[in-house]
């Protein structure tokens, strides 16, 4: 099958599993959803991540995290950036999710970072998502 936008595919299948309560989620694997899945490790929204060999690809499972085993983590997820519309934001214009309660997944030239590790860098880029 061929997917248009693999980091939305990504993004959906981790709020549809996370919905239905599943445990994990397996997903396609590449360097940017790599990224993606180590910013979500280190921000608290999943358990874990590894990568798998998967047929001839690879493929990396993501261990979702529920407060009190009932209430996921992930509450929302939103790709900001799609291929048919691209939203870019300077270093003085990176948005804040929720008040600071989330966070927004920014692609800069020094590579895939939060928003506050770009605000920090001084660094804008391409707005991917925001998590909350």
């Amino acid at each position: 099958m061929n997917i248009s936008d693999p980091i939305a595919d990504m993004l959906t299948r981790v709020r549809n599993a996370s919905r239905a309560r599943h445990l994990e989620v397996v997903v396609p694997a590449s360097r940017t959803k790599r990224e993606i899945a180590r910013i979500l490790k280190t921000e608290g929204f999943i358990a874990d991540w590894s990568e798998e060999q998967a047929g001839p690809g690879h493929a990396i499972r993501l261990q979702l995290r529920y407060v009190d085993g009932k209430v996921p983590v992930v509450s929302g997820l939103k790709r900001i950036s799609k291929p048919g519309l691209r939203v870019y934001a300077r270093k003085t214009d990176i948005p804040r999710v929720l008040g600071g309660l989330g966070i927004v997944i920014v692609s800069t030239s020094q590579g895939i970072m939060t928003g506050a590790q770009a605000r920090k860098a001084q660094l804008g880029g391409e707005v991917l998502a925001y998590v909350w």
